[in-house]
């Protein structure tokens, strides 16, 4: 399910750090693969800083990812509402949340 190269991509992490995509032209998973346009905008210290940063927020909402795959369909929620089944929707919703906590 988690795919690594999104919370670590290089252009989210640079534009975190506030540099504009105008300064880099190619950025491969490291710091060090950076091609700069003039001279580097930011350090590697800033940069591995904020792709943990970036990395930590992305590994806090795994549940989120994870309930999504499996909470009912807005098909079945629509069924639900029409067919006056809101109970066993939200049995399932719950089933799922208890599956899947968010972190305290």
């Amino acid at each position: 399910m988690e795919n690594i190269k999104i919370k670590t991509e290089p252009s989210k992490i640079l534009d975190g750090l506030g540099v504009s995509p105008d300064a880099w032209t190619h950025a491969g998973m490291e710091f060090e693969t950076i091609k700069w346009v003039d001279e580097p905008k930011t350090t590697k210290e800033d940069f591995n800083s904020k792709r943990q940063e970036l990395e930590t927020k992305f590994d806090e909402i795994q549940y989120q990812r994870e309930r999504l795959t499996e909470y009912p369909s807005i098909q079945e929620c629509v069924h639900a509402i029409l067919d006056n089944d809101l109970e066993a929707l939200q049995v399932k919703r719950s089933a799922v949340k208890a599956k899947y906590p968010k972190p305290e």
